[in-house]
């Protein structure tokens, strides 16, 4: 927090506009399309709000086919059940962790009438858009990005949340900039924003009563919220550059080890860093298993786990994370049809082999973790992280 949101905030509350109005959010608004760089953005509750408006406008239906990026979180999936659509999952490609376009790709010849692409940007890191739009054109399949965790990077110049016909952002706490909660809407499409707008305030007519033809939603962001939101816009840049500086003193402070950082091309892409994530070389893994709820490993000289070093981090009151782990992996869905390059993946068992493209998703969930990533973390605070994950090889 920088005390501008605070100022927005006591405004909200002395003119009285503590509703789903105000001129919080219309500012919001406006400032996060000219930044982005699209025609209309609409505020929302929350990130999968608009991900679940997204996937409505895209005419997603019952029985409907829907391609999902297959690490991430589960908000990028929930809002094709919502619409009682079939979520097939794409894995992932070792350059960026997102969304495998040759997987892609073999997925449209399994399923051919799919009909929407659910792509969304792991940590910040922008997926692979030349290779995934002109899949998607040449399939005619509608393009919605969960952005959620990538306002502000780029790829070849291009925000990211503008790839899609329909895009999601998130103000979660968590995220790059936040509201507490919130979201928005992306689009082009000037219609298409104003049925998003309607629907997230229950679809009311333009009637003098309350007039209903159609399922509505209480979606809309609080001007409260949007005052938080406005108050953290002009502060973007500045945070993509403490979370900039974080990844680069992470990656030179574990220099020798058998590790690297979630990757990214460089030369097309430049991601907002949201989170700093390590990838522990194959060799270097000492022994692992996880269950639905529970881990354990066995210690040896020279290696580590993930497991391990999230346990010892906590054990001097530092947070970190595993990383997403796969949807095909999740009980939920691990019926669901989960597509590799080498083909669909029904049917199939949890292995991987690193490297090789069979089942990535899982082998970056078996060897990544999640970094403490938080950008008013002290260089000091964050050379003892680095000491004490160092000490989990020795």
């Amino acid at each position: 927090m920088h005390g501008d949101e605070i100022r927005y905030v006591q405004e909200a509350y002395e003119t009285n506009w503590m509703s789903t109005v105000g001129a919080n959010i219309d500012a919001a608004e406006k400032a996060i399309a000219e930044k982005v760089g699209c025609r209309c953005a609409v505020g929302l509750s929350c990130g999968t709000s608009a991900l679940h408006l997204a996937v409505k406008l895209a005419g997603i239906k019952q029985g409907d086919v829907v391609f999902c990026t297959d690490v991430t979180f589960a908000a990028s999936v929930n809002p094709i059940l919502y619409e009682k659509g079939e979520p097939v999952f794409i894995d992932s490609e070792y350059e960026t962790w997102n969304m495998d376009p040759v997987a892609l790709e073999k997925a449209f010849e399994l399923y051919p009438n799919a009909k929407a692409i659910v792509v969304a940007n792991l940590y910040g890191v922008p997926a692979k858009f030349d290779e995934i739009c002109e899949i998607a054109r040449k399939h005619r399949a509608i393009i919605i990005e969960d952005a959620a965790e990538s306002l502000g990077a780029t790829y070849k110049g291009r925000q990211t949340g503008t790839f899609g016909a329909y895009n999601a952002i998130s103000f979660n706490g968590n995220k790059i900039i936040t509201g507490s909660s919130g979201g928005m809407l992306l689009t082009d499409d000037q219609e298409a924003a104003n049925k998003a707008r309607k629907w997230s305030t229950q679809s009311r007519e333009n009637a003098p009563w309350y007039q209903h033809e159609e399922i509505g939603y209480n979606y809309r962001m609080s001007n409260v919220i949007a005052g938080v939101v406005r108050g953290q816009i002009p502060y973007l840049e500045e945070h993509i550059a403490q979370k900039k500086a974080i990844y680069e003193r992470y990656k030179k402070g574990f220099e020798g080890l058998p590790v690297s950082m979630n990757p990214f091309d460089a030369d097309v892409m430049e991601p907002n860093y949201w989170l700093s994530c390590l990838l522990i070389d194959e060799d270097a893994m000492c022994k692992q298993v996880r269950s639905d709820s529970d881990a354990c490993y066995v210690s040896e000289p020279g290696k580590s786990c993930p497991t391990e070093i999230l346990e010892t981090l906590a054990k001097y009151n530092a947070e970190g994370r595993p990383i997403w782990k796969p949807m095909h992996m999740q009980p939920k869905f691990r019926m669901s049809p989960f597509v590799t390059r080498e083909g669909d993946g029904r049917g199939r068992t949890n292995a991987y082999i690193a490297g090789r493209g069979v089942d990535v998703g899982a082998d970056i969930f078996h060897r990544g973790l999640c970094l403490p990533s938080d950008n008013k973390m002290t260089p000091e605070e964050q050379d003892r992280v680095i000491e004490i994950v160092r000490s989990c090889f020795e």
